[in-house]
């Protein structure tokens, strides 16, 4: 495999199982820094499975337009309010319809994930929330094509998400699919089916845009007194690197408060064919020895080492300030087993900073164990136990190649990104500006 330039996947791809299918934690706003999990709700929410139609579309940028320009969405119908919307109190409490709504959609590798959110004071509040793991790209690796049932998997999340754009009046939003349609010989036409049956336009991603909508999502947690940031995400199909030089920033603490672009302190960024359900495909993620997991390590290495040798950031490195910023679901498993969770809570987890000692330690804890043993580990489960190692196998590589002091979680990534830049092109943290009423203007037309 020779790397190429396509981007991450979903953000959990090796992470953390889904107790159900349609409840997750939610952060209270986002633009804070927290050092664990400030900014979040306590408790979780639960949601019911809206399985209505959607009326809304989102048009894909196919004119040669600026490739980070979202598009707004036609509202069509208002969705009654039901019991799931009472129960959102606890993530957000002004009646439905209230304020407009963003949304995200980010249908990856392994998962389909949804964001809805209004605008915050401080970033954005979590109205709704999804996630699913339904294996899209799975065998595309072997076959080139997106299997019957992964699609069917596939569709009925999309159903569920759909649902939720609806009931919750969905003004402006952004759905998006990454490396699984990306690379699959029927990619577009799964998504062209998509949009006949729930009317949702995703458009697929090029790698560079969902590079930098990555790193848009989890700015807010780079240590702003950092010389060089290496952020990372280990998808299910492609693992994405992306190097960021903080000095190249004038005023560091607007940026990394999730109010301007962070694009400018990239200074180089690639991304990987392989990711940990096609690692996993190749090797085998069920019964990992420490050899194939070398083997593993070793492949990853021999694809990271001609974008090390054009940027040479080792020497870069040397005697500057450095962090590594980690948005996938591997780190967020590693450190949920490190935290002894019973069940996994975001709160604890988004924001934590772990020692490279801690990481080998949990990777070798982990690797000792049998696939019925990661399978019973609340932090992992059986979606995920085949696949947490050929994550923690991309980890390795990487931290070894760019040997640094510490490592930031971050349980946030490409949604959060679609969503800051949504709010930011509407401008809804300019001084003055009043946000009530501005849904007509969002609604309908197309994104300036």
């Amino acid at each position: 495999m020779k790397p190429e330039k396509s981007g991450p996947d979903a953000a959990d791809a090796a992470g953390l199982p889904d107790k159900s299918d349609d409840e997750i934690a939610a952060p209270e706003t986002f633009g804070a820094t927290p050092a664990h999990h400030n900014g979040r709700v306590n408790g979780r929410s639960h949601y019911g499975d809206g399985q209505s139609r959607d009326g809304h579309r989102s048009p894909p940028d196919r004119n040669g337009e600026n490739p980070l320009r979202s598009f707004s969405m036609t509202r069509h119908a208002a969705g009654a309010e039901t019991q799931s919307d009472q129960d959102m109190a606890g993530a957000d409490s002004r009646p439905l319809g209230s304020e407009e709504i963003y949304g995200a959609l980010d249908l990856g590798t392994n998962n389909c994930r949804l964001l809805l959110a209004r605008p915050s004071r401080r970033g954005f509040r979590v109205v709704d929330a999804f996630s699913r793991i339904i294996r899209l790209g799975e065998g595309v690796s072997q076959t080139g094509r997106l299997s019957d049932l992964a699609m069917d998997r596939t569709m009925e999340a999309l159903r569920v998400c759909a649902g939720k754009l609806q009931r919750h009046n969905v003004s402006r939003a952004r759905l998006v699919a990454t490396q699984a349609c990306r690379v699959a010989e029927n990619g577009p036409a799964f998504v062209d089916n998509v949009r006949r049956n729930f009317d949702l336009d995703i458009e697929i991603l090029t790698p560079e845009i969902e590079a930098h909508l990555a790193v848009a999502g989890c700015a807010t947690l780079i240590d702003p007194g950092a010389d060089y940031v290496l952020v990372f995400d280990i998808g299910g199909g492609s693992s994405e690197i992306i190097w960021l030089d903080m000095t190249r920033l004038g005023g560091r603490q607007d940026v990394l408060g999730g109010r301007n672009d962070v694009d400018e302190a990239i200074v180089a960024w690639e991304s990987l064919p392989v990711g940990v359900v096609t690692l996993a495909e190749h090797f085998g993620g069920r019964d990992v020895t420490k050899a194939s997991f070398a083997a593993m390590s070793q492949a990853v290495t021999e694809l990271l080492l001609p974008f090390e040798q054009k940027h040479r950031f080792r020497e870069l490195m040397s005697g500057k300030s450095v962090h590594f910023l980690g948005t996938s679901g591997t780190v967020t498993t590693i450190a949920g087993v490190m935290l002894g969770l019973e069940r996994y809570d975001r709160k604890r987890v988004d924001g934590i900073w772990l020692g490279l000692k801690e990481i080998d330690e949990v990777t070798s804890e982990l690797l000792g164990w049998s696939y019925d043993e990661r399978v019973q580990q609340p932090c992992i489960g059986r979606e995920r136990a085949d696949l947490v190692l050929a994550g923690c196998a991309i980890l390795d590589a990487i931290l070894k190649l760019w040997p640094g002091d510490r490592l930031r979680v971050a349980d946030r990534g490409l949604r959060e990104g679609i969503l800051m830049r949504l709010m930011m092109e509407d401008g809804v943290w300019r001084a003055g500006r009043r946000r009530r009423g501005r849904g007509k203007r969002a609604r309908g037309s197309r994104a300036s």
